[in-house]
């Protein structure tokens, strides 16, 4: 847009135009860079600085394409979408010291499949797919009771934040910290990763079903070692099971996601 002015207006009230134009032109740049800027106020992207959220994408577009992009079917997509969700809103209220890898288990598998899911969140890929057991008092081949009571020697479901290790009776370990109401018990329980000679295939070509712990996510020793190093001292970690109660109840899946 230009102004033009007239050879009879005073040099005074042109230059008052003017000024009054490019403090209004100001004025709308400021208010649009504002509005632009203020899309980007959604999910943090410290932990995906490769691949960014876009800011007009809604979280379940998001996790559709992050699902995609890992590229393995045998993650349930649900499982993933709300272990997503509970690791957004940790890392949006800076509770991870952690934040490279997400952790999945899935207790609706089979304890004869991979149902352990690393997940490394920069590269957005799979790198690690496990074994892993549960409490001997939440099944036999497949999970489907859940406690968080002392001495109940059953799995507990939800999201826990990874913490110290220690070596004890299993070697290496790492302690986990129940962050809902279905796990908050789990570092008086002694609810750690370890690794097992029942969590095998071995174990299960001998007995038809993996071994089972006393609540304990076990895994194999091989690499378990590797899985610990990279996850400990505040990392994500998710035990999922779809019971109704845990889904409608958990103050994470059901979190308000600012996006």
């Amino acid at each position: 847009m230009e102004l033009e002015f007239s050879d009879n207006q005073p040099k005074s009230l042109i230059l008052l135009i003017k000024c009054l134009f490019m403090k209004k032109s100001v004025l709308v740049f400021l208010v649009s860079l504002f509005v632009y800027t203020s899309g980007f106020a959604g999910f943090s992207t410290r932990s995906f600085a490769k691949n960014p959220v876009h800011p007009s994408k809604s979280f379940i577009s998001f996790s559709v394409d992050f699902y995609k992009k890992l590229d393995d079917k045998s993650l349930d997509f649900d499982a993933f979408k709300f272990a997503l969700k509970g690791f957004v809103k940790l890392q949006t209220e800076n509770n991870l010291n952690n934040s490279k890898y997400l952790t999945i288990i899935d207790m609706s598998l089979s304890s004869n499949e991979e149902r352990f899911f690393l997940i490394n969140m920069d590269t957005q890929q799979i790198v690690y797919k496990s074994l892993v057991a549960h409490g001997q008092n939440s099944g036999g081949e497949y999970a489907h009771k859940f406690s968080n009571r002392i001495n109940s020697h059953q799995s507990s479901i939800g999201f826990y934040k990874t913490a110290e290790t220690y070596f004890g009776k299993h070697g290496l370990s790492m302690r986990l910290d129940g962050l809902e109401y279905t796990n908050s018990n789990a570092r008086a329980r002694a609810v750690v990763i370890h690794q097992a000679d029942y969590v095998g295939k071995d174990y299960i070509e001998k007995n038809g079903r993996l071994g089972r712990s006393y609540g304990c996510p076990s895994l194999p020793e091989k690499d378990y070692k590797e899985i610990i190093a990279r996850i400990k001292n505040g990392s994500c970690l998710f035990i999922y099971y779809p019971e109704d109660h845990y889904l409608a109840n958990s103050t994470f899946l059901n979190a308000e996601l600012n996006v």
